[in-house]
């Protein structure tokens, strides 16, 4: 835990109007904003909130929120949209679906899957109690194919037997969990720790370790 990054924030439209200028000046490194949902809604502050991050200078990603329906159709829905190139990380959020039925472990293998075969690299995957539920103490080799995002707000994680440890942890929704919440610029916010150093983080983005990043 001594060497976790804790420069990471996950957006979506409800975060509303974000200043990630002021993020980055206050520490943010990496943005990952929803994206996308089943295979027709798109975040409506996607595009907006990408081109802020860019001229902040800091890394983006995109993640898709998981629902049951056929995962290849998702896949393709969320690479539409996303268009993404090899700086973009990608991820799969894997939770529970209020609206309708939640995506089963069939259709995030399908869609995981589908992500390889198209960009040549799986997608990471998010995902806390409910991942946890659905495998027990099974495995899963195409999830664990995936990098793992956990979402837990206690003050220790508890990763799932399918992954040796995570590489992301969301330990905040803003409310419950460790302290900090806020982010300036953002106010209360999802806030993520990676487990490594800044090098590593790059590398996981795809971003050549020469390469600064603003600051």
């Amino acid at each position: 835990m001594a060497d976790a990054l804790n420069v990471i924030v996950d957006l979506s439209h409800h975060n509303g109007n974000v200043d990630l200028v002021q993020a980055q000046a206050a520490g943010i490194i990496g943005v990952i904003h929803k994206a996308t949902q089943g295979t027709r809604y798109m975040d409506p502050m996607y595009q907006t909130n990408l081109a802020k991050a860019q001229s902040a200078g800091v890394l983006w990603g995109a993640y898709h929120f998981g629902v049951g329906s056929d995962g290849v159709e998702q896949a393709d829905h969320f690479l539409q949209v996303v268009q993404p190139g090899p700086q973009e990380l990608l991820v799969l959020d894997f939770e529970s679906n209020a609206q309708g039925p939640s995506m089963t472990l069939e259709e995030a293998r399908a869609f995981v899957t589908h992500i390889n075969e198209t960009l040549g690299r799986f997608p990471g995957f998010y995902s806390g109690h409910d991942i946890k539920q659905s495998l027990g103490t099974n495995t899963d080799p195409v999830l664990a194919s995936c990098w793992f995002w956990l979402a837990q707000y206690g003050p220790t994680p508890v990763v799932p037997v399918n992954w040796a440890t995570w590489t992301m942890w969301q330990y905040t929704d803003g409310g419950l969990g460790p302290q900090p919440h806020e982010v300036p610029g953002i106010g209360r916010c999802d806030r993520d720790q990676f487990n490594g150093d800044l090098d590593a983080l790059k590398n996981l983005w795809g971003v050549s370790t020469d390469s600064p990043l603003a600051g």
